[in-house]
């Protein structure tokens, strides 16, 4: 077994490390571990602004407006140590922002085959 800290081979049945001392056991995290009160670095819940922003203003206005809201709680809900909160609101935005691009690339294509219905008919009335 490998040392992780100094890379020493020690014997597969060690505690600790000959080299440096360190404990070889796995140390099981326990199931009622608290989050709370425990900073968490920004990356660890993706908190997609820039895909509800994009949404909001390329896509469909009234529904990307919650996308924005929920992925601005994000970062603010994981400095806070509410982890479960962040990951809420991160499904939430997420959430919002498909709708968003459902509905525009929806709207998109109505529109488009409006516009060749459009076009078709006033082929065949030309003079």
């Amino acid at each position: 077994m490998f040392c992780t800290q100094c890379g020493t081979n020690n014997a597969d049945t060690a505690a600790i490390c000959v080299q440096c001392g360190r404990n070889l056991q796995a140390v099981a995290p326990s199931a009622t571990a608290l989050v709370t009160g425990v900073v968490l670095p920004a990356g660890t819940v993706p908190n997609y602004l820039v895909f509800a922003i994009l949404a909001t203003v390329f896509c469909c206005l009234p529904t990307g407006i919650p996308a924005i809201v929920f992925a601005a709680q994000v970062n603010g809900k994981l400095q806070a140590g509410n982890l479960a909160g962040a990951q809420a609101d991160s499904k939430n935005a997420k959430m919002w922002c498909w709708i968003s691009f459902g509905l525009g690339l929806a709207f998109a294509l109505v529109y488009g085959v409006l516009i060749m219905a459009g076009i078709l008919s006033g082929i065949g009335h030309s003079n």
